[in-house]
């Protein structure tokens, strides 16, 4: 017996979200502790260079099983044609219509939910997952103030290419307020809130590294200016090493991902559960001083 495992995850034009891969890793580990062979076949583009359904040849395999999502679809149907030498067995899945053929072709269907039929849990609940750090993406806009020696959209493509081979949870985040918009914070208050629950803050806007800081979380800070400017400056004020700034060059790269990794390393020691997460107070707020005596002078 060897068994092809499937979800909507395995197809091309398919979806892979993080229940359906949960879904099929929970088929996979019950399989390998039942010492039952197994392959599972992975989109192209979610997981290039895996098992694909077109180099998963049907003569290998005597099961076909597709876990959870729901049963419907030219995709599904495909399958019982593909494989129809093998059973095909559907589980954790969602039927609408009994009477669909992405349903009837299965051999057998074990459903999370179908109508008539008593609910089940979800197969995703299964799987153990480690922890991986928490890293909070603050990035600034174009800031034409700059002029030519502004550098953002080719610091972003590569500060953000370089945090996609990080294995972190990326949290995509606005210093904008706008209480008109659902995805963006109403409050200052609800964004700190945000921010003291990350492991790590990834920026190139000041805010996002003052922030930060003020609520005990380390940042790792890119200044987008060529020569450096603001979030440098900031970074100078506060006595916060962990800040890159562009050199003059116009060639990319413009960053060094070396460099990158090593504060990446040294913002997550500095976070961790050993580390100190206690808030970073500038020295001063000597502005304010400066502000109420130029208001008397």
């Amino acid at each position: 017996m060897r068994v092809l495992v499937t979800g909507w995850p395995s197809f091309l034009h398919g979806e892979a979200t993080a229940g359906d891969v949960l879904a099929m890793e929970a088929v996979r580990r019950a399989l390998d502790e039942a010492r039952t062979g197994c392959d599972l076949a992975w989109s192209p583009v979610f997981r290039p260079g895996g098992l694909d359904l077109d180099r998963a040849d049907p003569a290998g395999y005597t099961h076909l099983v597709f876990a959870c999502g729901p049963l419907h679809g030219a995709q599904v149907e495909d399958l019982h044609r593909r494989y129809a030498r093998c059973r095909r067995i559907a589980v954790g899945v969602s039927v609408i219509d009994p009477d669909d053929p992405a349903v009837t072709g299965f051999d057998t269907v074990l459903p999370r939910d179908a109508p008539g039929a008593e609910p089940r849990c979800d197969l995703a609940v299964l799987p153990e997952t480690r922890p991986v750090p928490v890293a909070g993406v603050v990035l600034a806009p174009g800031q034409r103030e700059y002029g030519t020696r502004r550098r953002h959209d080719r610091i972003q493509a590569e500060l953000t290419g370089w945090l996609a081979g990080r294995e972190c949870a990326r949290l995509p985040l606005d210093t904008r307020l706008d209480p008109r918009d659902w995805r963006l914070f109403s409050t200052a208050a609800e964004l700190e809130s945000a921010l003291r629950r990350l492991d790590v803050v990834v920026t190139t806007r000041l805010h996002g590294l003052v922030l930060a800081l003020k609520n005990g979380v380390p940042a790792l800070a890119v200044d987008p200016v060529a020569g450096g400017a603001k979030v440098t400056a900031q970074a100078r004020a506060w006595s916060w090493p962990a800040v890159v700034t562009a050199g003059e060059r116009d060639a990319p790269p413009l960053l060094d991902p070396a460099e990158l990794d090593r504060w990446w390393r040294w913002c997550l020691r500095r976070g961790d559960g050993d580390g100190d997460r206690t808030p970073v107070r500038p020295p001063s707020a000597g502005l304010l001083a400066d502000l109420l005596s130029a208001l008397r002078a």
